[in-house]
Formats: structure tokens, C-alpha cells, sequence
């Protein structure tokens, strides 16, 4: 069993580079933790599917509330949850001083974007099909590895970016006259979320899971609070089945038989988002991410028992290609052995 205190320590998984040689061999180190793996793996799945109820109550709600207000008391959830961890750890409160503002501001605005645009396309659009869509972060981040980091990425993996990227064009169903304008909301979204990553895998070295969950929370409650005052009163309320209604709808008092959804999508993403940064903590990425697409028999299993849905031909054909080409990219990374971000989309960590 993991230690609280791991949770708000640095991962082992950082290799400090030295001038005398390359950064030290981070298998063996694993080696050493046998059990880390097992560990790793049950806390993604366990994560994966906590998650796919954050996306669950978050569909339910959109028909009835505003985005920033199911925002807001979201966030409020997942801040007592880091605050709460912060308390019992060892490092306590003093995880909340930073040394990088700069670069939690720059996470946070991403971390912003990647929501309000996958959580509007979520509510036109089937969760199975939107959390597909959704799953073709990883191939982002191959794509940004290559571009921005300058990693060397070979054929077989920009030919798997191809081909997910071809589902993602089959889920927009051009062929039905227009593009579906909610897809491209997903995968906007997918696109941000692949940057997070970029920035998580700078920032990693020196800030915990626990300080990066609590300045996301705060940047959630001062972005969801400003659009409350600004637009809660509904002046600025879209008309019905439009693609802004979820985000300009105005504020109302949530009777008491809606509340398990608010509660449940700040618990999911409060314990679901930290089982999966400390699976990537404990556990080669490489190993980890592929456990992440738990969540798409999860968002189908949710879709049917809850919603009525169920994936047409088209969107098996775009499921099948994004995610047969995001396992194959993570299946790439496990041979070279490469210890990467390139989790598929998993809350706000």
C-alpha cells in the first residue's frame, strides 16, 4: 500500500541529468520496487473509471445548469480534497508556496480552454462519441514530443497519428452535409490537454501531484465565479440546443435530488485525478497509459445504461481507429521503454 506522504512527494521517475554522463538507467531503479507496477496498474484503472463518472454526472447535469456554476462547486470539492491531503502529508501546507507562478498560470489557462471545450462538445454530443474523440491526446503528445522537443518519432508512430487522426475526421461526419461543430470542441479540447501534459513533464521536478490539483482547483473557482457574475443572471443566455446554451445558461438553486451529481464529479475528479498522477508517480508511463482506456467501455457502458445511447457504424469506425492508434503509439513507447507522458484525457491533474 502507498504511503500518504508519497503522494505529495517528487517522482522518482525524474532522472536529473549530470555532466558526466546520461541520466541513470530508470528501469533498474523500478526493478527495485517490484510491486510498483501492480500497484501502478490497479491505480489508472481505479482512476480511469472514477473519472469516467466525472464525465457521467457532468452529461446528466448539461441539460438543466450552467458549465461554470457545475464548475465551480466542482472545484470547490476537488480544493478540500488537495487541501486535505496537503494536511495529512508530510510536507503539509507549505506545498501551496511555488517558486514557478509563471508556468501554473500558463497549465491552469490550458487546463481552462481543455475544459470548457470538451465539456460543451460533451453535451451535444453521445459520451461515448465525445470521450473517443477525446483519446486522441496521446497522439497530440507524440506529435508535440516530435515538434517541440525535438524527441525523434518514427514512421510507424506518425503513421499511427494518421490514422487516429482519421477517425477523428470520421467522428466529425462530414459526409452528413456540415462538420460536427461539438467534435471539434472534443478535440480542441484533446489538443490542450496534450499541452498540459507538455507542461506537467516540465513542471514535475519540483511540484506535487497535491500543488498542481490545488492551483488548477483555484483557477477553476476564480474563472467559474467571474462568469457567474458576469453572465449567471442569463442576459447572455443562447437559445435552446445551440453550442454556447451549457455555457451561458444562467444560474439556478439545484434541488436536493441533483446534488449526487455534483458531489459525484468533484469526488471523481478529486480521488480519481490523484490514483492517476500517482500511478504515473510510481510507474513507467509507458506502462500506465494504456490502463487509461479503461475509460471508453466505461463511457459506452455509461452511455447505454444512463442515456439510451449507442454508438452507430460510424462511430465504431472512428472509435476503433483513435483508440486501436492511441494503444498502438502507447505499445510503441512501451518497446522503446520510454518513460513519457501520454495519458489519454483524465480529469484536471
Amino acid at each position: 500500500m502507498t504511503s500518504w506522504t508519497a503522494w505529495s512527494k517528487p517522482p522518482f521517475d525524474v532522472a536529473p541529468k549530470t555532466d558526466s554522463g546520461p541520466p541513470r538507467d530508470l528501469t533498474k531503479q523500478m526493478n527495485t520496487q517490484p510491486k510498483s507496477n501492480a500497484s501502478g496498474i490497479l491505480l489508472a484503472l481505479g482512476g480511469g473509471i472514477i473519472l469516467s463518472m466525472n464525465d457521467l454526472a457532468i452529461k446528466a447535469l448539461s441539460g438543466a445548469y450552467a458549465l461554470h456554476q457545475i464548475i465551480l462547486i466542482r472545484a470547490f470539492i476537488g480544493i478540500s480534497l488537495a487541501l486535505a491531503l496537503m494536511w495529512i502529508s508530510k510536507p503539509g501546507f507549505r506545498q501551496i508556496l511555488t517558486q514557478r507562478p509563471g508556468a501554473h498560470l500558463i497549465r491552469v489557462s490550458i487546463v481552462m480552454v481543455s475544459n470548457i471545450t470538451y465539456f460543451v462538445g460533451l453535451s451535444l454530443m453521445p459520451l461515448a462519441d465525445a470521450v473517443a474523440v477525446a483519446f486522441v491526446s496521446p497522439l497530440f503528445v507524440t506529435m508535440m514530443s516530435a515538434l517541440i522537443l525535438g524527441e525523434q518519432v518514427g514512421p510507424r508512430r506518425w503513421a499511427a497519428v494518421a490514422m487516429g487522426l482519421l477517425g477523428v475526421v470520421i467522428m466529425t461526419r462530414p459526409g452528413q452535409g456540415m462538420i460536427q461543430p461539438a467534435a471539434i470542441l472534443v478535440l480542441i479540447s484533446a489538443f490542450c490537454y496534450a499541452s498540459s501534459h507538455m507542461m506537467t513533464r516540465r513542471m514535475r521536478d519540483t511540484e506535487s501531484a497535491a500543488t498542481l490539483s490545488f492551483y488548477v482547483q483555484v483557477g477553476f473557482i476564480i474563472v467559474s465565479s467571474i462568469f457567474g457574475i458576469l453572465t449567471g443572471d442569463g442576459h447572455m443566455a443562447q437559445a435552446p440546443g445551440s453550442t454556447w446554451e451549457f455555457l451561458f445558461r444562467p444560474w439556478v438553486l439545484p434541488p436536493f435530488a441533483d446534488w449526487w451529481a455534483f458531489v459525484a464529479t468533484g469526488m471523481a475528479v478529486g480521488i480519481g485525478g490523484l490514483m492517476m498522477s500517482q500511478a504515473y508517480r510510481t510507474t513507467e508511463a509507458a506502462l500506465v497509459a494504456p490502463f487509461e482506456y479503461v475509460g471508453m467501455p466505461m463511457a459506452i457502458f455509461w452511455g447505454v445504461v444512463v442515456f439510451g445511447t449507442w454508438p452507430d457504424h460510424t462511430a465504431w469506425a472512428g472509435i476503433a481507429l483513435i483508440c486501436g492508434a492511441g494503444l498502438y503509439t502507447l505499445w510503441r513507447e512501451t518497446v522503446r521503454r520510454k518513460v513519457e507522458d501520454v495519458a489519454a484525457p483524465s480529469g484536471d491533474l
